[in-house]
């Protein structure tokens, strides 16, 4: 079981002396991820559902700093050395997936090969239309993107042909570090969100899930892989709680989750914001090295 820490980009997390503090505290402290997500816009009033919360809204304010999530992790990888990084969610749909692969690639060079892209289909109506991209059948374009980017990842000359997206004999470079490849991980709770993990993810990321709620989301899943003529065992599986305690990372590597992320707000003040990350990592890590040993 590995425990990440989503605590970046937002708020206290976007200032680069906290990002520097917390990223550095955070590998030293043996946590495996740092998680970063998106919103490119907000709105003060939004009539677009949050589909985390009960109520329908997002905790975050709408004139909070939200740091891109591939920029922001391109800081953290220039401060660290090991732990890896990951985009909680980036809103694929939202993006031109060649300039995003050539950005996620970058990354995934610079840091040595330690990015895990993320990828969610969004929520936000009102944020799709400041961007000038339909909302409509964005789970049919983030397929297709995660396709296309993989083509280009993978081939020196790439071609591909698609409702959304086309190129023709191009050449993208840098090629990801590990097998030309990126771990695409889909975002959300939802049963569409889990059948396109199956379809086309290697792995799954929960969101704000009730710790109750887990085993039948992940039985959700087994049950979405099986369409998909694909093994549960060949996902990763990350979930964020929305009511985790230490304890039960046991319980949960018991039913398949791969790692656990943490979701908080770091201190403005560096050293109380790295003073922060050694006492989750005493309280989350250290539970997660004896619950180990024991086994």
């Amino acid at each position: 079981m590995r425990v990440g820490l989503h605590v970046l980009g937002i708020g206290p997390g976007a200032r680069p002396e906290v990002i520097r503090a917390v990223a550095k505290a955070a590998e030293a402290a043996g946590f495996a991820t740092l998680w970063a997500g998106e919103h490119v816009v907000l709105v003060d009033r939004p009539r677009s559902r949050y589909p985390y919360t009960a109520d329908g809204r997002i905790a975050v304010q709408p004139d909070a700093d939200w740091l891109d999530p591939l920029l922001c992790l391109t800081y953290a990888a220039a401060a660290t050395k090991t732990i890896c990084l990951a985009t909680g969610v980036l809103l694929l749909p939202e993006h031109n997936p060649v300039l995003t692969a050539k950005q996620a690639a970058t990354l995934d060079v610079l840091s040595g090969g330690r990015l895990t892209l993320g990828v969610g289909i969004g929520w936000s109506a009102e944020e799709f239309g400041a961007l000038g991209i339909p909302f409509a059948r964005r789970g049919r374009r983030t397929a297709e993107h995660v396709a296309a980017m993989r083509t280009l990842w993978a081939d020196e000359v790439a071609s591909f042909s698609g409702e959304f997206t086309r190129f023709d004999k191009i050449r993208v470079n840098p090629k990801p570090v590990h097998g030309r490849r990126i771990p695409v991980v889909v975002g959300g709770n939802s049963d569409a969100a889990l059948g396109r993990a199956a379809a086309f993810g290697d792995g799954w990321y929960g969101f704000h899930l009730p710790a109750a709620a887990v085993p039948e989301r992940l039985a959700a899943l087994a049950v979405q892989c099986e369409r998909h003529n694909r093994s549960p065992r060949a996902l990763t599986v990350a979930v964020a709680l929305a009511d985790g305690k230490p304890g039960m990372l046991r319980e949960l590597a018991q039913m398949g989750v791969t790692e656990l992320v943490l979701v908080g707000t770091p201190q403005d003040d560096p050293a109380a914001a790295a003073a922060w990350v050694d006492e989750l990592a005493a309280t989350w890590v250290l539970e997660d090295d004896l619950a180990t040993s024991e086994r």
